[in-house]
């Protein structure tokens, strides 16, 4: 699918006043090499205040810089979702697994959000699952009822319970997981989210589901709302999901990484989602179906 292109627009910090542009480029985002960004800059792509970009200027804080990015072929991703819940101030719909939640990494027209506002214009996410993560996805529709579900995200009053395919076999029937979870230094992409004895406390409990000759089914509910918590909290007890590209048996990131962290074909389904209703106060209990692919890979 080809897009329409996007124009990333950011404003020019202190800390890197002094720098090139073209190195500022390069560091802001790292997943192009100093050579293409050159070749952006000698494109036009990119202009600083208004103005047609070399690379070669200066900058200093307060600059509006602009990459005109054209339009590009995104990869291909699911075109389709299931509505578990739908009135004036909510809807909740079931994610399949490969298709983003929002615009990122090479994705902008193929993901969740543009297609749930082709229909439903005014609806946002109030949450967001990984790309390769499946199951429900809450969007607010109105101003209140979005306000009010953030106030309650990461709170007991929201009770968020998935489904999770983990590589071993686990000794224990629960595990309650407390590991801290934050940035930690990466090669590749200068930071990623991991297990870090400085980071931020995070809580999750894991029950057995099934086990398999070598794997576990688990359901874990959450009592924190870390990034990649789920994936990041399995791993750091020695069961990373099967097939993530990203997280070893300690938390950490792997160290021959096949490729960028992201979102490859792990197995991971958020089940269940259980609320009062922001604007009504009524009990909402939301449940979305697991995906084949939990029983097949066990």
């Amino acid at each position: 699918m080809l897009n329409r292109g996007y124009a990333y627009t950011t404003v020019i910090s202190s800390k890197f006043h002094g720098q090139t542009l073209l190195s500022h480029l390069a560091s802001l985002y790292p997943h192009s090499t100093p050579e293409v960004w050159q070749q952006c800059l000698n494109n036009g792509e990119v202009t600083l205040n208004g103005v047609t970009a070399t690379g070669s200027e200066l900058v200093t804080s307060g600059q509006f810089l602009i990459w005109n990015r054209p339009p590009w072929i995104e990869p291909d991703s699911p075109q389709h979702f299931e509505i578990l819940f739908d009135d004036p101030h909510l809807l909740a719909v079931n994610k399949p697994s490969g298709l983003p939640t929002l615009p990122g990494g090479g994705f902008m027209e193929n993901t969740l959000l543009r297609l749930v506002q082709k229909h439903t214009p005014n609806a946002n996410p109030v949450h967001r699952l990984g790309r390769a993560t499946s199951g429900i996805v809450l969007f607010a529709k109105t101003p209140q009822a979005a306000s009010n579900l953030s106030a309650d995200w990461n709170t007991p009053r929201i009770q968020k319970i998935y489904r999770a395919l983990a590589q071993n076999v686990a000794q224990h029937d629960a595990y309650e997981i407390l590991t801290p979870i934050g940035l930690v230094p990466h090669p590749r992409i200068g930071s990623v989210w991991a297990a870090s004895p400085s980071g931020k406390p995070s809580k999750s409990l894991a029950k057995v589901i099934s086990r398999g000759t070598s794997t576990t089914i688990f359901e874990v509910s959450l009592y924190s709302g870390r990034p990649h918590q789920i994936r990041i909290h399995l791993a750091s007890i020695g069961h990373p999901l099967v097939g993530d590209p990203l997280y070893g048996s300690t938390g950490q990131p792997l160290e021959d990484l096949p490729g960028l962290p992201g979102d490859g074909g792990y197995f991971l389904h958020a089940q269940f989602l259980k609320f009062h209703h922001p604007i009504t106060g009524e009990q909402i209990n939301l449940e979305a179906a697991l995906p084949s692919g939990f029983s097949s890979h066990q």
